[in-house]
């Protein structure tokens, strides 16, 4: 069987979009717009509203949409299965991670990862856990790290890190000889923050909504080496996990008058079939945690 339009069907429905399905799918645009009208011809319906500016499923699209998801995910599901079973492998792991973690964390454990099984592939992303979490459902990521509060009830997920939301200042703020901050005493401070979607982000929002305050935001970056530097040269502060400034010694850690401690998982979709690669990496990580805990 065929399953090209449907995957085509799928793509469009997810981008909105002949054009962004045909690029993500590597195939022209013609082929995906005529594929889908052959499909729409063989069913007697229209499946797709093509006079928005945004294309979007009819009625009956949205039910074939449903049983195609699953579809595909099955045949991908059958080929992995199928190649195993020859003794092959899927030999590649495509991970989703955070840059704070990817950056501080988990360096160590892809380079140590990657010694025990060479003959196999890691390709790492970083982006916000919201997008991760968005492109483990769509398959564009195999697993992807996730605030571990916050799991949706499609996807499956393991906790395997706690560590504390610290905030950052330089050595000559005045929280630094402070033993901690209070959310109000840190929202009244220009702030340099993540951009939304990540869990830096977040984070600052609940405190937000606890305190009543809105947060005075300085800078946007999500690059760690620039926020840091923004702190040390006194033009904001902001909040890190602890393990970002284990070695920062001209920036200092403060505790939260309210300790918060944020817990991360490895995740992957709900009943979505698991290749030996998956599954090996997500052992390696849980190992590596306990390994770390004790």
């Amino acid at each position: 069987m065929d399953i090209r339009p449907l995957r085509y069907l799928v793509a469009v429905a997810d981008l909105g979009s002949f054009t962004l399905a045909a690029e993500r799918l590597g195939v022209a645009q013609p082929a995906v717009s005529m594929s889908i009208r052959n499909m729409e011809k063989q069913l007697g319906l229209s499946l797709l509203d093509r006079g928005e500016k945004r294309v979007k499923p009819t009625a009956e699209g949205a039910i074939l949409l449903e049983h195609a998801r699953r579809i595909l995910d099955e045949t991908e599901a059958a080929e992995l299965a199928l190649n195993e079973a020859r003794g092959l492998t899927k030999g590649e792991v495509r991970i989703g991670i955070p840059s704070m973690l990817g950056s501080y964390y988990f360096p160590p454990i892809l380079m140590a990862f990657k010694h025990r099984h060479q003959n196999l592939n890691l390709a790492v992303f970083e982006d916000g856990t919201r997008s991760i979490q968005k492109k483990i459902r769509e398959g564009t990521l195999d697993v992807g790290v996730i605030v571990a509060d916050r799991v949706p009830n499609d996807l499956e997920a393991v906790s395997f890190l706690r560590e504390e939301m610290v905030v950052c200042v330089p050595q000559d703020h005045p929280f630094a000889e402070q033993e901690f901050v209070t959310y109000e005493e840190f929202l009244q401070e220009e702030l340099v923050l993540f951009k939304e979607g990540y869990f830096h982000r977040e984070f600052i929002d609940r405190i937000c909504e606890k305190s009543g305050m809105e947060p005075r935001v300085a800078f946007e970056s999500n690059l760690i080496p620039l926020t840091k530097s923004i702190v040390r040269q006194g033009f904001g502060i902001t909040v890190f996990l602890k393990l970002v400034l284990k070695d920062e010694p001209d920036l200092v850690a403060v505790p939260f008058k309210e300790p918060v401690f944020l817990d991360m998982s490895i995740a992957w979709k709900k009943g979505a079939y698991q290749s030996i690669a998956d599954r090996a990496f997500v052992d390696f990580l849980l190992e590596h945690a306990e390994v770390a805990a004790d």
